[in-house]
């Protein structure tokens, strides 16, 4: 802990003032709320010995861990053993469960597949989570669109998108698009510039230069162009020797009848295509299709990479870093990625059709180790895939050697996050400790969320909340508000109207939600028994981003609503204090103390979330202004022109055609609304461009 800073008597208390007095109060009630695991264990010979699905929840009823077992009595019995012999994760979560219950299933792909869909559905935070690294890019096409487009795309899996690697690097599919669109020239453009195209009636450069059919202007059908685009997929995919055939057939006939330009241009697309083959390495000879997956951990951790190998050539790579919950073996994390990572591949898939499914789940999936139950996981993985699948350990020959590259790869990722674990870990503890110390709360602060209020002189007044859970955003659970009128009088009141449309949503919440325990001889009805929603548990921790009135009305409404335990607290800008309700004082934190540079980032995270939201009211509403006196413009066609240009920038930009294509508004009223703009401005109307 560092050195607290010394103030004047009677001013603000510094950091330690009050731990003299309540030190050992604090310390003796979060003694006191330990849970104790004997106290929800169920009783003796009330657990079956079938298989089975069981999750542990919290004292909110939120799940925090779900697990599936070939006897539930058996591994329920290991949670409920000395808390001294247990691993240190898994003491944690049995220390901060308040009950467990279980479903029992007939047969082993039953309990892999609820297993799934609950983790999925619940979130826990204590399972094994397989989240895509967002470093790694991937070569995206968007079928579901009617022109699918070929891009460049991070993140989560989306459906309706087919996906080819992930690549190291975004240049690297850029080199292999820039190389293939001779080849398959399908879209590439935004939905911005492929819409601004077709009302030109001109297509872009790469429509100019040969590496697109420019569909936005009609020189391809949409059935011609999603054969391109079915042809390029059909390529990516591994299947390239018939392609490649298909065009030198093509190529030769030409030349039989001597259409030799046609020759000429054939002969450099099956160049172009080799071109782009070699820049993926060979390093399976058989034309083998296989995932091989590698393992490097400790006691708390592992790293896990996967190498995509199709057509004996490797077309992607991923990474994970993964919590370790319980003592695991590799055999286990292995069956974990297999649950995990394949079932949100084809979920992602599914809208993609057969064939993408089929590049989810590989022939054949290379492992350090087999899991216990790798019968199951084999019949799963089948009927995922609608073929065969196998799950082997390389023995000798080409692809133990590639397991070794793998192996090596996954100790070198691990490395590097060691050492930056090193620093983020240590640095968030050592802040929920600070927070939790200087406050005198029961316990650190899990979950901290933020308030902050944005308007500008009382107008388009909105509210934001943010969510931190163990010292990062968790960004799903974000809230805006648009504040009443009468809430938009002042500050308070707008603060008051946040915290209490938040909590009235928690109470709600949290009485809708299910918590009672399933016992023996319950059946499988699906993962939506007793589900918590988002917020029917509360923060340990509400901060408000002002100082003592915003403090005082947020803990009032709280006390309105019966809610008693949430500690409430305000940061204000001035001087960075921290107010706490019935102080006088605030409490001043270190300038480089970890718990304010935390508090500090989650306050500023609150800032512009609101002020974001407000930006983006305030510039539909300037538009809605500007376009009041312009005649013949009514407030449903004032509705279109916002729903179609979303800001009054983009308005200004538009030309007199481009308004007119609004649904509505004919060209005599467009060139009445680029006039006012215009006239607003001080410049003249921009002209229509010459066709």
């Amino acid at each position: 802990m560092r050195t607290p800073v010394m103030l004047p008597a009677g001013s603000a208390r510094a950091v330690g003032g009050g731990r003299a007095r309540h030190g050992f109060e604090a310390r003796r009630r979060r003694l006191d709320r330990v849970p104790d695991p004997s106290t929800y264990r169920p009783a003796v010979g009330s657990i079956p010995e079938s298989p089975g699905v069981y999750r542990f929840r919290d004292s909110h009823g939120r799940v925090i861990y779900v697990g599936k077992a070939k006897s539930l009595r058996s591994r329920l019995n290991s949670y409920f053993a000395d808390l001294a012999g247990m691993h240190p994760r898994t003491r944690q979560m049995v220390t901060r469960a308040a009950a467990v219950d279980w479903i029992v299933v007939r047969t082993e792909v039953e309990a892999l597949q609820l297993e799934y869909n609950w983790i999925k559905e619940f979130d826990p935070r204590f399972n094994v989570r397989y989240r895509d690294d967002k470093s790694y890019p991937s070569l995206a096409v968007t079928l579901y669109e009617e022109y699918p487009r070929l891009q460049v795309m991070r993140g989560p899996k989306r459906k309706g998108v087919r996906y080819f690697g992930p690549y190291s690097h975004a240049w690297a599919i850029r080199e292999t698009l820039d190389l293939l669109l001779r080849v398959f020239p399908a879209r590439t453009c935004s939905a911005g510039v492929f819409k601004r195209a077709g009302q030109i009636g001109r297509p872009c450069l790469l429509g100019y230069i040969g590496k697109c059919s420019a569909p936005c202007v009609g020189n391809v059908t949409a059935e011609d162009h999603r054969r391109i685009v079915d042809d390029f997929c059909d390529f990516m995919s591994g299947r390239t020797d018939t392609l490649i055939r298909r065009l030198e057939q093509q190529m030769a006939a030409a030349a039989d009848e001597q259409e030799y330009e046609r020759a000429a241009r054939l002969r450099d697309d099956i160049g172009a295509l080799r071109r782009a083959m070699e820049k993926q390495a060979v390093v399976l000879g058989d034309g083998t299709d296989a995932d091989v997956v590698a393992f490097a951990q400790d006691d708390l951790e592992a790293s896990v990479q996967v190498f995509h190998v199709r057509g004996g050539r490797v077309r992607g790579q991923r990474g994970w870093i993964v919590d370790k919950v319980e003592d695991v073996g590799t055999g286990e994390l292995v069956a974990q990625f297999l649950l995990q990572v394949y079932g949100g591949d084809i979920e992602a898939d599914s809208a993609s059709g057969s064939a993408a499914t089929r590049d989810a789940v590989p022939r054949e999936i290379l492992v350090p180790q087999l899991p216990e139950d790798v019968e199951a996981h084999i019949r799963w993985l089948s009927e995922l895939r609608g073929g065969p699948v196998g799950i082997r350990v390389p023995q000798r020959g080409d692809k133990r050697a590639l397991m070794q590259t793998v192996q090596r790869n996954a100790g070198e990722a691990f490395a590097r996050h060691r050492v930056k674990r090193a620093s983020d870990l240590t640095a968030r503890s050592l802040a929920l400790a600070e927070i939790q110390e200087s406050l005198d709360l029961a316990e650190a602060p899990l979950r901290i969320e933020c308030i902050d209020v944005s308007h500008v002189q009382g107008t388009n007044v909105v509210g934001s909340l943010v969510v931190f859970e163990d010292g990062v955003p968790k960004r799903s659970d974000y809230r805006r508000f648009v504040i009443s009128p009468e809430g938009s009088r002042d500050d308070t009141l707008s603060v008051a109207e946040v915290v209490r449309r938040r909590f009235a949503r928690y109470l709600k919440e949290q009485s809708e939600s299910g918590g009672g325990l399933i016992g023996e001889g319950a059946e499988v009805t699906g993962a939506g028994i007793g589900v918590p929603k988002k917020f029917a548990y509360p923060p340990n921790l509400l901060v408000v981003d002002g100082g003592a009135p915003q403090v005082e009305v947020a803990q009032s409404v709280l006390k309105d609503m019966g809610i008693e335990d949430i500690a409430v607290v305000g940061l204000a800008k001035r001087m960075e204090e921290i107010w706490v309700p019935g102080q006088a004082d605030p409490v001043i934190l270190p300038r480089t103390s970890e718990a304010l540079y935390l508090l500090q980032r989650i306050r500023d995270e609150a800032h512009r979330f609101a002020i974001t939201h407000h930006r983006q009211r305030r510039s539909k509403s300037m538009l809605a202004s500007q376009l009041d006196d312009v005649p013949g413009l009514g407030e449903v066609r004032r509705k279109a022109l916002l729903a179609r240009f979303g800001s009054l920038r983009a308005l200004r930009a538009a030309d007199i055609d481009e308004v007119a294509s609004v649904p509505g508004v004919g060209r005599k009223t467009a060139e009445a609304v680029v006039a006012a703009l215009a006239e607003e401005i001080g410049r003249a109307p921009r002209p229509t461009p010459r066709r």
